[in-house]
């Protein structure tokens, strides 16, 4: 178990800390993601794990060993770069291997953890190729096996699909998953992209500024992000003042920040204009979707849904609310 106890770096010169007295838990096997924006302090947090930034507060354990002074190289721990840092003068083979020297294993020891590795990211017959000759993903495989190559306890991964493009993240992170499930791997994975961690994560963490705001499954902070930061940081759309939906349904919230997901509003042609609450105001199609923006009539309050396919704008709709969907937020 990873356990980060009132953790906090500071920059010299800076105003405030860079991680403000960040507290959390990671369990054997599991996949946590840090979500955060740039300058949230998510990749100041996981180099203060690997030993690559000196901490100012607090303590970091791993299986109930304090890490304080321990060098990057005996930590158990091992890093996978943003931007990979591969050897370019050295093939597949030698990348994935460069860590295993000094382990105390023979060269037949060495060519066989290497051969197991290519095996586990499916790049058996790559070893002499140049990392120089790879894709991006092939080269995205050659730096996870190499920071598998020595049985890290924990591996850390900084925005590992940040330059790869949409199709390939995708096939990726799938891959990634696999792969970890099946080592039981301790992972700690860091991102500024909603989509990457809720698909890798078993469990998400949301900085903000340096410290903690949220966290939970994906699941939960989708379906409750808790406040107006968090539930417009994961992309929703809709945020409105209680009152001015309370003509639709009562939520018990007036005065309050309601958060109304796509999935609450229903969207109807009626077949008397008369009978409409709301126009259409636009619609955008989205990756096999219709993502349809609606005013209503009384209030002037704009609602999002989503539709298999899309009136035309300017079209008397009729909007219902799904009462149990709506979520309220804490400012």
């Amino acid at each position: 178990m990873l356990q980060l106890e009132a953790v906090g770096v500071l920059h010299l010169g800076a105003e405030r800390a860079a991680v403000d007295s960040v507290s959390m838990e990671v369990a054997a096997g599991e996949i946590l993601s840090i979500l955060g924006a740039s300058g949230s302090g998510k990749t100041t947090l996981l180099r203060a794990v690997a030993g690559l930034e000196p901490t100012a507060t607090g303590s970091i354990r791993l299986d109930g060993a304090d890490l304080a002074g321990v060098p990057p190289q005996r930590r158990g721990v091992a890093l996978m770069f943003q931007d990979l840092a591969l050897f370019p003068h050295l093939d597949v083979a030698g990348n994935v291997g460069f860590g295993l020297r000094g382990r105390g294993l023979d060269r037949a020891g060495r060519d066989q953890r290497v051969q197991d590795l290519l095996e586990r990211v499916r790049l058996v017959g790559f070893e002499h190729r140049s990392v120089t000759t790879l894709s991006g993903g092939q080269r995205q495989r050659v730096a996870l096996a190499r920071a598998l190559a020595t049985e890290p306890s924990v591996l850390l991964l900084d925005e590992p699909l940040s330059a790869l493009d949409r199709s390939l993240r995708a096939e990726l992170l799938t891959e990634l998953r696999e792969l970890f499930r099946a080592s039981d791997l301790t992972v700690v994975h860091v991102t500024h992209d909603q989509g990457e961690a809720f698909a890798l994560a078993d469990r998400v963490v949301i900085m903000d500024h340096g410290s903690v705001v949220a966290e939970g499954t994906p699941e939960q902070l989708w379906s409750d992000p808790g406040t107006e930061f968090v539930a417009r940081f994961l992309g929703h759309r809709t945020i409105l003042d209680a009152d001015r939906i309370a003509h639709l349904v009562d939520i018990g919230a007036v005065g309050g920040r309601v958060l109304v997901p796509e999935p609450a509003v229903t969207v109807e042609v009626p077949d008397d204009p008369a009978d409409a609450n709301a126009v259409v105001e636009s619609a955008t199609f989205v990756a096999g979707r219709c993502e349809v923006r609606c005013r209503l009539l009384s209030g002037g309050a704009e609602l999002t849904a989503t539709l298999p396919t899309a009136p035309p704008s300017g079209t008397p709709v009729r909007i219902a609310l799904d009462r149990t969907a709506l979520r309220t937020l804490r400012t």
